[in-house]
């Protein structure tokens, strides 16, 4: 019982992640590929002026049509060109509002900000939904790794797995199922070392939460369940 909900619990934890993504498209104000967009005038008008559009559009897996809306709706709701934490925070509460998704959302802004300088570019934005909507399993899988290594020491351990889950159950509030008891979270956080630390040192690396990602059906399933949103 205990390893099929600490399974449930991985599946959930990614399926909550692409769900993000995709509500944070359309809070951003994503629109249809069908309306007209003048990019040069557009880019002319923001604190920050993002890279080309060529550039980005080869520097992910969207075309340059796609990177024009996702900008239009990125400068409607962020004229000045960047997010920072507390705004990004407050656009992810509305997704949650039983719950408390601030420190979720701590730890997923802290992975969109790529250059770690305290706030979110159009680049970082495309870069990071390039990857959870249309990256390949490990790219995605390497992503996912990298959220929940929270110290960047390319390790997850006990403890950054332990704020991991607790952050889940925090932004989940009152909807959380099974409800929650003392030693919930320590039995989600033994079933994932048990399924994922393969050598059983005490952590998890990369290639083992890659290995063990592969190896259960749902959560690959889980990774498609977005693919074709834009």
């Amino acid at each position: 019982m205990e390893k099929a909900e600490g399974d449930g619990l991985q599946t959930l934890a990614i399926v909550l992640l692409l769900c993000g993504a995709v509500k944070l498209l359309h809070t951003l104000g994503f629109i249809s590929t069908e309306d007209k967009f003048y990019d040069d005038l557009e880019l002319s008008v923001v604190c920050h002026r993002p890279e080309g559009l060529e550039q980005l559009e080869a520097q992910t897996n969207f075309s340059k049509k796609e990177l024009q809306v996702l900008y239009r709706g990125f400068k409607n709701e962020c004229p000045s060109g960047v997010v920072n934490e507390d705004m990004f925070k407050q656009i992810y509460s509305q997704f949650f509002p039983h719950g408390d998704a601030s420190t979720y959302a701590h730890y997923l802004f802290n992975s969109f900000d790529s250059s770690q300088n305290g706030s979110i570019k159009f680049e970082d934005f495309v870069a990071a939904l390039s990857i959870l909507l249309r990256g390949t399993t490990t790219e995605k899988l390497q992503w996912t790794f990298n959220l929940y290594d929270i110290n960047r020491d390319g390790y997850i351990n006990k403890e950054e797995m332990t704020d991991i889950v607790k952050a889940i159950y925090d932004m989940m509030g009152r909807f959380t199922y099974p409800a929650l008891k003392t030693d919930t979270t320590k039995q989600h956080v033994d079933a994932f070392f048990q399924k994922m630390d393969k050598n059983r040192d005490g952590v998890v690396t990369l290639d083992e939460f890659i290995l063990s990602c592969q190896e259960d059906e749902n959560i690959m399933r889980s990774l498609q369940l977005f693919e074709n949103v834009i």
